[in-house]
């Protein structure tokens, strides 16, 4: 049975960056969130920023990535979620899933300061490189600060805790 990477933190904190980087190192398959909403979903986003119209199509992206994930993992391959996990309930759910199948799981918990994260941001917003998937607007960045859920203490234990500088942008 493969290995399912969990890629955790904050945004700004370099998980995209991180998870391209371990994709490689483990020969895994990446699954982004970020990439997935914005080939599927971008086209049709209504006006505005309407939470409940695309919440509904996370869990639908994340329904689907777990469904070819779990078969990679079935069949000796390693996986790397990038997929925010800003809800302790939604880092439970896919533990819970990597168990059920047998698979082997690991935590990688990614940070920055603030200010750090909210400037990288904003840089990727002008530079639009490869890990730029759609503008996030300072208000934007500062509602989804408030809405992380820091790893709890039992998560921390069990965690891969990756320096600062290992998540910047390179």
């Amino acid at each position: 049975m493969g290995t399912i990477h969990l890629i955790l933190g904050p945004q700004g904190a370099g998980k995209s960056t991180y998870a391209r980087h371990l994709a490689e190192q483990e020969h895994a398959v990446r699954f982004s969130i970020d990439e997935w909403m914005q080939q599927m979903f971008a086209p049709d986003m209504p006006a505005g920023l309407n939470l409940a119209w695309i919440m509904e199509r996370v869990r639908r992206c994340e329904a689907q990535i777990w469904a070819v994930a779990s078969q990679v993992c079935k069949n000796q391959g390693h996986v790397i979620l990038d997929l925010g996990f800003t809800k302790l309930e939604s880092r439970q759910h896919f533990r819970t899933l990597a168990v059920s199948i047998g698979a082997g799981i690991q935590l990688h918990v990614l940070d920055a300061p603030q200010a750090v994260r909210k400037e990288r941001v904003m840089k990727r917003n002008l530079d639009k490189g490869d890990t730029y998937s759609f503008e996030v607007t300072p208000m934007m960045f500062d509602f989804m600060d408030k809405e992380f859920q820091r790893p709890t203490d039992e998560e921390l234990q069990q965690a891969i805790i990756v320096p600062p500088s290992q998540g910047a942008a390179a």
